[in-house]
């Protein structure tokens, strides 16, 4: 396995201002949440929770509502037309708290995991004290910092899975990527944020695996 080292990031911008973003883009209405619900959410956590990551629980915001307002390039964002089911890839081991809005800290992309499979990149994570991301995570994490995807430095969000009928999870994983614009994205998606899927033993040179150190209401 190859390591790729890490890039850091910027900061992310105060809560109040991710409050703002969010309301902006109107996902407190998809949460049914009024804005001053988010705006009062932040401002209890203050100061202290400057760092972290605003989400709100997939079950008020799922992925399919999420993912077209991710922007790049002034492109909108997407679902792959294969993963017509991403609201059913739902936490495994990574549990949201039970509440509307909560924030995440020590979100990384998990460059230096990049080239590993999600098995290999699971207990690693694990043995960090480090628990990997939701889809909806990672996509709030874009929203807020659309520089967290780059060109040759996505990441998976292999919290999220979709368990069959039978109970066995299906071996598709999901992740956040950008579009080159081919196949059945579309040439007027090139640069684009995507959302797709990897299998879970394969390997891919430009995914890290994202994470966080702790969720709190």
């Amino acid at each position: 396995m190859t390591a790729a080292p890490d890039t850091a990031l910027p900061p992310l911008p105060p809560l109040a201002d991710q409050a703002e973003r969010l309301i902006g883009l109107g996902v407190h209405t998809r949460a049914q949440l009024s804005p001053d619900e988010l705006r009062e959410f932040a401002a209890r956590a203050g100061e202290a929770g400057d760092g972290a990551l605003l989400a709100v629980h997939p079950d008020r915001a799922p992925a399919s509502a999420l993912a077209p307002l991710l922007r790049r390039e002034g492109k909108p964002g997407f679902v792959v037309v294969d993963m017509a089911d991403v609201d059913d890839f739902t936490p495994n081991g990574s549990e949201p708290p039970d509440a509307p809005l909560y924030l995440l800290s020590g979100v990384d992309r998990g460059d230096d995991k990049a080239d590993w499979s999600p098995e290999e990149a699971l207990p690693a994570l694990a043995a960090q004290g480090r628990s990997p991301l939701l889809l909806t995570e990672g996509i709030h994490w874009v929203l807020q910092q659309p520089q967290a995807l780059e060109r040759n430095r996505c990441f998976m969000t292999i919290g999220s899975r979709l368990r069959k009928a039978n109970g066995a999870l299906d071996a598709r994983t999901p992740a956040i990527w950008i579009s080159n614009g081919t196949g059945r994205d579309g040439k007027e998606r090139r640069h684009a944020p995507k959302v797709g899927w990897c299998w879970w033993g394969n390997r891919h040179t430009w995914l890290g695996f994202g994470s966080t150190t702790a969720r709190t209401p």
